[in-house]
């Protein structure tokens, strides 16, 4: 009896560790690094949907993403480029504004299904810039739903090409994955084991 009593403290003993790191907050980037920058498009009308979805520009994300987010923009920024940001950790609430818009999941995480990994902080939307600043052309705008955001479409110019190759290789170098129709989506290949989240963003 004893013997059966620890047992089961130590299997819920080990469910509420599990569950803690699995619930680390979410952690500010900005906090991090000044060597990023930022366009978070969720916080202006200028997205797809024509309304802003964000009260603020904040870019959120689970501690080891951002780790490996960080990483990945020093291997950038030795090749003379930098991360742009344009969407980080966002709230369920937010996926159903997206999904009651345009319920394609193609383009856009059904959030009444497996919703998208950006609704556990653990997938960003990039792309690359120089680091005076400078545009990169990737063939497509951000939030574009079309055949030109693919990543499996290769008819575009060399140049647009080998910066695309750069971004992607580069990314999944520090364990990020690509999606096929968006260009600038990665998802952290260790999303399993995190939550989703409706937690609101920190705009105090």
């Amino acid at each position: 009896m004893k013997l059966l009593i620890i047992l089961l403290f130590t299997v819920l003993l080990f469910s509420f560790s599990s569950e803690e790191k699995s619930q680390a907050p979410l952690v500010n980037l900005e906090t991090l690094s000044t060597e990023f920058n930022y366009e978070i498009r969720y916080a202006t009308p200028n997205n797809f949907i024509g309304e802003t979805l964000y009260d603020c520009p904040k870019c959120l994300l689970q501690p080891d993403v951002a780790e490996a987010l960080l990483q990945a923009n020093q291997y950038f920024c030795k090749k003379g480029y930098r991360i742009k940001l344009y969407d980080c950790y966002r709230p369920l609430d937010v996926q159903k504004k997206m999904w009651a818009k345009v319920p394609r999941p193609t383009y856009v995480g059904n959030p009444y299904g497996n919703g998208s990994i950006h609704n556990k902080g653990a997938a960003v939307d990039i792309t690359l810039e120089t680091l005076d600043g400078c545009y990169v052309e990737m063939g497509s705008d951000y939030d574009y739903f079309g055949k030109e955001a693919h990543i499996d479409n290769y008819n575009f110019s060399k140049d647009i090409l080998e910066n695309r190759k750069l971004l992607f290789e580069g990314m999944r170098k520090f364990g990020f994955n690509t999606i096929r129709t968006e260009w600038w989506h990665f998802s952290f290949r260790k999303n399993w084991s995190y939550k989703t989240l409706n937690v609101p963003l920190p705009c105090d």
